[in-house]
């Protein structure tokens, strides 16, 4: 097993909703700050290291919701199914206010995955799998 530093040590879990709401989308929810900070994907995850999806940061949800699958009801916000995609647990191994690097190891991803925030749209990051034969990151 590699050496971890600190950083890397801290780990947690994530969970991948597949959402059927107005429009489908994919919510990424890590836990960070004993919250699940999340992030709707308006297409699929990124399977393929360097295939970029935007994702858009949304409210965090309380830890209890990484659980959650079930029907959100017609009149309330997110309106529709919720599955759990994919779960798992993730090393934190970067995290600056305009980036966020972690190792998921779910049922179905496995690997460095990075958010990297917009400059100018606060909420936009862009979400994409790191090539782990590159050097950089």
């Amino acid at each position: 097993m590699p050496f971890r530093t600190p950083t890397e040590e801290r780990t947690g879990f994530f969970v991948i909703h597949e959402h059927f709401a107005t429009r489908h989308h994919f919510d990424l929810r890590i836990e960070l700050d004993g919250l699940l900070k999340s992030w709707a994907i308006p297409k699929e995850i990124p399977l393929i290291p360097g295939e970029k999806r935007l994702a858009v940061q949304v409210e965090d949800h309380s830890l209890s919701y990484g659980t959650f699958e079930g029907e959100i009801p017609e009149g309330s916000y997110g309106a529709g199914k919720v599955l759990i995609w994919d779960k798992g647990t993730f090393f934190l191994k970067k995290r600056k206010s305009n980036e966020i690097v972690v190792e998921l190891k779910g049922e179905k991803i496995q690997g460095t995955y990075i958010l990297l925030r917009f400059t100018k749209e606060k909420n936009n990051w862009l979400l994409f799998q790191k090539n782990e034969k590159s050097k950089n990151t």
